[in-house]
């Protein structure tokens, strides 16, 4: 029982430092960044029709089969996702992490970040 709990207690800490590991603050990302990768908004189709980041695809955290959408893009391709703030595309870059993508990245801050920041 006590290595049980010890054993989760190391995944949780390694999944959530190595998650960390892959947050990109949204203003040291540019589009060069893009040459290689893939940039998805993962906010509602609403959200994303009222404005979006240039060459993003639009794949709504919200809705069924999220993960289904990436099944084209191959495990080690880069991919930023991005969100309103940062909160559902962190979920998102766990979830696609569990799942063998190996380079997800989340840029932290958002969409509200990347509209603030001069372009």
């Amino acid at each position: 029982m006590i290595r049980s709990l010890s054993v989760l207690m190391f995944l949780f800490v390694f999944t959530s430092t190595f998650s960390q590991s892959l947050s990109k603050p949204i203003s040291t990302w540019n589009e060069k960044d893009l040459q290689n990768a893939a940039l998805v908004d993962v906010r509602t189709a609403e959200e994303f029709s009222q404005g979006h980041i240039q060459g993003a695809t639009n794949i709504d955290w919200y809705g069924e089969g999220f993960a289904d959408n990436f099944t084209d893009i191959p495990k080690d391709k880069t991919i930023y996702l991005y969100c309103k703030k940062g909160g559902r595309s962190s979920e998102a870059q766990e979830l696609l992490s569990s799942l063998g993508y190996s380079q997800v990245i989340n840029l932290t801050g958002g969409y509200d970040a990347w509209t603030s920041k001069d372009n």
